[in-house]
């Protein structure tokens, strides 16, 4: 029967591990000045190699060798590789989590090896145990018999209750880099006579994410159909999954407004079998992830990924402004939550992408901000006053045209919208993110010696205010004269129209000797 590429190639001497020196040197040097620990919690992601270290150190403790222990070649290390050895005991906490389970296990500590020097436990997933089994192992594990070791295996050590990690010496296992990963898999492919590409191997190490076992698994798929020579082409088909390049990529696509190229992405995601509502889920993660990596220089036990994953995530995220990522994910969340209860799910992401890689979220907060401006003329109206108007610059002294008459006062004339558009598309080239402060933003008017600027909110209002220099540059290019910025908050002329209002009542009631109430 075949067997999988990561229990074939499973290590058995320290030496044989990836990524994980700093352990095996403690471990290698406590069995040599005969120092082990009576618990040890072995904690990590999942394909690190904690079980294959606990087994390892069991032979390490068990091997008759006078040389360097383990020597993977003795009886005791043969028949503990092979499961048959007596004296190392596995048990798997998901499945036997109870209280009667540990009490049995306490009741077997007492017997004294039969074969080796040590009786070992392997406690695998030890997190799953219940409360009352964690309080009925706490006295064993504090002061086990003197030939009897405990070595825990977690991925969720946060779940163990404190009384038990204060009871082992605890040692962390970190996600192995990828150099090390396609390192060890070259040397696998060498000795099965296949041929991998460098590219498609650093792509199996990318999409593991520092987990060895999911690497051999992925490499296992590949090689799985026969042919001898593996290209990096070969392993995106097999893959059919959606790994972090995917939302890198898709993501700067959408960034540099590019539809069609999303678009395609993603039909191509989709054809692989990725579920849509699914892929959902993992892209908003990705825009956490780019928010975490603006704030937090070493994430990555923070994002759960490897060191590789996160520098090309905080060198997309060292490329975006905060209101990109925002935008990001406000509009992917809004997705979420209308396909929740849609049989059409994936006409609404790609509505998402297009609004996303267009502007499309722009152009609907003006329309926002326009229905406001209506909806609050239609009140002045109802109530008898008259809606607070914008400060108008004064008309600028300019020559016009040949035959008009000189020193007229003129005032220029500008569309708004075509030249708040064009200013950024000119802003784009030079910074690919930058465009989207129009998300939050309209140009409200185009003075002689200012120009006026409607935020959405303070956040956005303050983003404008920190590229102040760069936004009058602009318009000082595609206008020919200088002006002063003038950003104000949505809804503050509103505010004024009531204060107007209010004094005006109150003047009224005070010369007509009546209470007039606003509404």
């Amino acid at each position: 029967m075949y067997t999988a590429l990561y229990r074939a190639y499973r290590p058995e001497v320290f030496d044989e591990i990836l990524g994980q020196n700093h352990i095996t040197k403690i471990l290698k040097n406590q069995l040599a000045t005969d120092s082990v620990s009576h618990a040890y919690l072995f904690c990590g992601t999942r394909g690190t190699g904690k079980t294959t270290t606990a087994r390892i150190l069991a032979k390490g403790v068990n091997c008759t060798s006078e040389g360097e222990r383990p020597c993977g070649v003795c009886a005791n290390c043969r028949s503990i590789k092979e499961g048959t050895f007596m004296d190392v005991i596995e048990i798997d906490a998901a499945s036997n989590n109870g209280v009667e389970n540990i009490r049995e296990l306490r009741e077997s500590v007492k017997y004294p090896p039969a074969v080796g020097r040590k009786k070992v436990y392997i406690v695998d997933e030890v997190h799953m145990l219940s409360t009352g089994a964690f309080n009925a192992l706490l006295k064993t594990l504090e002061e086990p018999p003197e030939n009897v070791m405990f070595i825990l295996a977690t991925t969720e050590p946060q779940k163990l209750p404190a009384t038990i990690l204060s009871r082992c010496m605890r040692l962390d296992f970190k996600r192995v880099p990828e150099e090390i990963l396609a390192e060890g898999m070259a040397k696998i492919c060498e000795q099965k006579g296949i041929e991998v590409s460098r590219g498609a191997l650093r792509l199996i190490a990318a999409n593991a994410d520092g987990s060895v076992r999911d690497g051999l698994s992925i490499l296992d798929q590949c090689i799985s159909g026969g042919q001898k020579h593996v290209e990096r082409e070969d392993v995106l088909e097999f893959l059919g999954t959606a790994g972090e390049e995917v939302f890198l990529e898709l993501t700067e696509k959408v960034l540099l407004r590019q539809p069609s190229e999303a678009l395609l992405l993603l039909e191509q995601i989709l054809a692989d079998g990725k579920d849509v509502r699914q892929f959902m889920k993992d892209w908003l993660a990705h825009y956490r992830n780019l928010l975490i990596t603006k704030f937090i220089k070493k994430p990555e036990d923070m994002l759960n990924l490897s060191p590789e994953n996160v520098e090309r995530i905080r060198r997309q995220s060292d490329s975006l402004d905060l209101a990109d990522i925002n935008h990001g994910i406000i509009e992917i969340s809004r997705t979420m939550a209308e396909a929740k209860w849609s049989t059409q799910p994936r006409i609404l992401l790609e509505l998402c992408i297009v609004k996303m890689a267009t502007g499309l979220i722009d152009s609907g907060i003006q329309q926002q901000v326009a229905t406001q401006v209506r909806r609050e003329s239609v009140q002045a109206a109802q109530t008898g006053t008259q809606m607070r108007e914008a400060p108008k610059a004064p008309a600028a002294e300019i020559r016009g045209p040949e035959g008009d008459e000189p020193g007229k006062p003129q005032r220029d004339s500008f569309d708004c919208d075509a030249l708040w558009h064009a200013i950024f598309e000119e802003a784009e080239a030079s910074r690919g993110s930058f465009n989207l402060i129009r998300s939050g933003t309209i140009l409200t008017a185009v003075g002689d010696d200012f120009f006026s600027v409607t935020a959405s909110n303070a956040a956005v209002a303050d983003y404008v205010e920190s590229n102040r220099r760069t936004l009058e540059d602009l318009m000082e290019k595609h206008t020919g004269k200088r002006r002063a910025l003038q950003c104000s908050l949505e809804g503050s002329a509103k505010n004024e129209n009531r204060i107007d209002t209010e004094k005006i009542a109150r003047t009224a009631g005070q010369k007509l000797g009546l209470n007039i109430e606003i509404e």
